[in-house]
């Protein structure tokens, strides 16, 4: 009876159930397993921010993450698309300048990850000396909203010729590249890497030029988000030397974004996608230099841990998927161990609880048979006694051995009511006895 029987077994397993149950949905709901996929908005076809998408498509799938690249008219677009739950964009590549932290709140960086050069490209059969040329002349500046639109406006604007423009068309991409070739424009504005095969072929074009920015120091003092780069000469051909001189150039440092939910395995793959992307060194970067710290984002935690320590041991030897599930599994066990640990501390106590409990009812039913006791008993009512003492006998043998010492001093208290019910019943039957021969006289 103070055993553990098979129904308070059952019992115990199905708390145990139920606790470690409970535990795992509050573990899926704190820390969701990551997703087999995510969406990352780039920018213009075969523009750099699309090299760089596949190129982080290709490092997650080795993960078994599938990246849907997203093209977009660029960094504007790509802001509005994080910032709508709808859009199913979880992260995306953007220029500096464009947004902060108070203007796009809900998205964290990953961190810079290159310097972006603008380049000015236009037909022309002698060199134009700076940005002032442009006037009166047809430019495809990008679509409203880009990056490049964004700079190509502030550029036209303080040199104070975006009103003497003849044609600000909308044109980006491919589109105004054909556009220049076509002479349709006579100049266009580029973002972008030397790694986009837009900027690489305009570059080897012997029919283009290359703008050069003579106080390209000026504009990086007028607007802080804006870096000056050197085109060194050759660096494009070194055999055909192109270009022939050093260039200045204007650029800006890129940035990856992502939504604030999103799950933090996801941006450690991608922090190590960008590591691996761009942590080399480039025409115009150092080797190490990026990943940078963003000064316009709050950085994501879990990028900034990756970037200081480096990859979890988990995640060394284990697919992403199987490393969230051991890392949840170690978070319940060790959830599991903090809820049983005061549970089995205050097991004994709970058991000796049990234990004086199921005595207390004995000793009320000893009691019940003290009581009666006091009064007149007939035989049959002293014989009715002992049959009750019997079967408190009976459910007190059930006590384990460990419990020797509750047991024992409840059969003190068994025995000396026994031996009064036994007195009691020997009064009754002599009493009826002597009744019996009074009857007979």
């Amino acid at each position: 009876m103070f055993a553990l029987g098979r129904e308070r077994l059952f019992i115990g397993l199905a708390a145990i159930v139920c606790i470690l149950a409970a535990s795992w949905l509050a573990l899926a709901y704190f820390i969701p397993s990551p997703p087999s996929m995510i969406t990352i908005a780039t920018g213009v076809k075969d523009g750099s921010y699309e090299v760089f998408g596949n190129r982080y498509k290709a490092i997650l799938a080795r993960s078994h993450v599938y990246v849907e690249v997203r093209l977009t008219d660029g960094t504007g677009e790509n802001l509005r698309l994080l910032e709508d739950n709808k859009s199913n964009v979880q992260a995306a590549i953007v220029g500096g300048g464009a947004s902060n932290a108070k203007e796009t709140p809900d998205v964290l960086s990953l961190g810079r990850i290159n310097y972006q050069p603008f380049w000015v490209f236009y037909r022309s059969p002698v060199a134009w000396p700076d940005l002032t040329s442009l006037k009166g002349a047809r430019v495809a500046a990008g679509t409203p909203g880009s990056d490049t639109r964004l700079i190509a406006d502030r550029l036209l604007e303080i040199s104070g010729i975006k009103d003497q423009i003849e044609v600000l068309s909308p044109t980006a991409g491919q589109s105004s590249v054909n556009a220049l070739i076509d002479r349709q424009v006579d100049a266009i504005f580029i973002s972008g890497s030397m790694d986009s095969p837009i900027v690489e072929g305009l570059l080897r074009n012997p029919d283009i030029r290359l703008m050069n920015f003579p106080r390209a120091e000026a504009l990086t003092r007028i607007y802080p988000f804006l870096v000056r780069l050197t085109l060194p000469a050759g660096a494009v051909d070194f055999g055909n030397n192109i270009p022939a001189a050093d260039v200045s150039l204007i650029g800006t440092t890129n940035t990856v974004l992502v939504r604030n939910d999103l799950h933090p395995q996801i941006i450690i793959l991608l922090a190590r996608a960008l590591m691996e992307v761009h942590g080399g060194a480039g025409l115009f970067e150092r080797g190490g230099e990026f990943p940078a710290n963003d000064p316009e984002y709050p950085m994501a935690e879990s990028a900034v841990d990756f970037y200081k320590n480096g990859l979890g041991l988990f995640h060394h030897y284990l697919p992403i998927w199987v490393a969230s599930y051991v890392q949840r599994l170690i978070a319940l066990l060790l959830a599991s161990i903090a809820i049983m640990l005061p549970a089995f501390s205050y097991s004994p106590r709970l058991y000796m609880w049990f234990a004086q409990q199921r005595l207390r009812k004995l000793y009320r039913r000893l009691r019940v048979v003290d009581n009666a006791l006091q009064g007149e008993l007939t035989v049959p009512e002293a014989e009715a006694l002992q049959d009750d003492l019997a079967e408190i006998d009976q459910a007190a043998s059930a006590v384990p051995m460990r419990d020797s010492d509750l047991f024992f001093i409840f059969q003190h208290h068994l025995d000396r009511t026994r031996a009064s019910v036994a007195s009691r019943l020997l009064e009754a039957r002599n009493k009826s006895v002597r009744i019996a021969v009074v009857e007979r006289s």
